[in-house]
């Protein structure tokens, strides 16, 4: 498994929110995760970072084993970070309505399992076909669902950013958790909604075919973000099973 990541403050944002880290068990299992931080001067940047270092530190203390385990464990994990943000967003006035989204995958030898709450997105490339394997809990989501809204109408809707589903915001956060199969040469994306607002599938896509290094991938899609004016801030992670450079 080799995994780079790149994150990037965009061109309009004072700060970077975004939190994105990979870590590595004693028993092998790997965990990739990346963090949105949602609330601005609410410091979600403070969200975010509580979310990756606590979901982090307890993967290197007991990494999940099996797939079962890895669901169960995210679940679990997801609801520990949020208790966890709620209690900080109480110590001072400015932490108030603090919140983040999250995307996380923990790989075994032909799978991966992924838990997802917010718009911060997974996809899987498998050959030449790119697949979008979480949904977005966001307000544009729900009216496409429901045929009120298109997928081009959400595109450009400015209620695209209001989220339905995130950590920190209610007593309850229920991720999505799914298990997927992950092969030899099949490319995972996590990513914030600083690419997926500005970056369409079928670029991100001709991005991933390509033959370049991981982290030249990486490097094109924020430059591809960032040229399309990058309001946000903008992060990606990808990992590949059994690729030989970085």
């Amino acid at each position: 498994m080799r995994t780079a990541f790149q994150s990037n403050i965009g061109r309009q944002r004072s700060q970077n929110q975004d939190r994105v880290a990979k870590f590595t068990s004693e028993q092998g299992p790997q965990l990739a995760v990346v963090a949105d931080g949602i609330g601005g001067n609410q410091r979600g940047d403070l969200a975010a970072e509580i979310a990756i270092k606590s979901l982090g530190r307890d993967f290197m203390s007991d990494a999940p084993s099996d797939e079962n385990e890895a669901s169960s464990w995210l679940s679990v994990q997801v609801q520990s970070i949020n208790n966890q943000v709620l209690k900080k967003s109480k110590e001072k006035s400015s932490y108030r309505g603090m919140g983040t989204t999250l995307v996380a995958a923990v790989f075994f030898e032909e799978s991966v399992v992924v838990a997802n709450i917010g718009d911060s997105r997974g996809y899987i490339m498998h050959g030449d076909m790119l697949t979008q394997i979480t949904i977005d809990h966001s307000l544009v989501n729900e009216l496409v669902k429901n045929g009120d809204l298109t997928e081009q109408e959400a595109a450009r809707s400015p209620q695209k950013n209001i989220i339905t589903r995130a950590i920190g915001i209610s007593p309850s956060a229920n991720a999505d958790v799914n298990r997927f199969p992950f092969k030899n040469g099949d490319q995972l994306l996590l990513c914030t909604d600083g690419l997926t607002n500005l970056v369409n599938k079928t670029q991100i896509s001709q991005v991933l075919s390509s033959n370049k290094k991981l982290t030249k991938k990486c490097n094109q899609l924020i430059k591809m973000a960032n040229k399309a004016g990058g309001p946000d801030n903008i992060t990606v992670l990808i990992s590949q099973q059994d690729q030989e450079r970085l």
